[in-house]
């Protein structure tokens, strides 16, 4: 199953925690070889995601999200060996309000049809923030 947006049920429990905490969105894109545009312009998926990156990023950054990580996939050690992610990153947010105002933005709707056209599979995964510790459990 290929997950490219929210359920109306996930975006519902999203809404309902905190908004004035500031939230870390684990992201893993697995991109289409060939986007195609409901114009039936096609590209790489790759091209339509930096289109995407363009027009989003100021955006973005206007409501106070910076890129804290990005990588790139090199193995699965443990997982579902047949999952590839052609981008991770890890946007963080100065609270969960700043993510609902980005994607509720006339500007960004308009420019989400790259991202819809350019992803085969996603996820999006919500953290708050945790005090450091020495050691894996914190």
């Amino acid at each position: 199953m290929k997950h490219i947006d929210p359920s109306r049920e996930q975006f519902d429990a999203f809404k309902a925690l905190p908004r004035d905490t500031p939230i870390m969105m684990l992201n893993l894109i697995r991109l289409n070889e060939t986007a195609t545009y409901p114009d039936g312009e096609t590209c790489s998926g790759a091209e339509a995601y930096r289109r995407y990156g363009e027009h989003s990023g100021p955006i973005f950054r206007e409501l106070g999200g910076e890129i804290m990580w990005r990588g790139h996939q090199e193995c699965m050690l443990t997982g579902p060996t047949d999952k590839h992610w052609d981008i991770a990153f890890v946007a963080r947010y100065p609270n969960a309000g700043a993510f609902l105002a980005m994607v509720t933005n006339p500007d960004y709707q308009a420019i989400v049809i790259h991202r819809t056209v350019a992803v085969d599979d996603s996820r999006l995964i919500r953290f708050g923030e945790d005090d450091s510790g020495e050691g894996f459990a914190g």
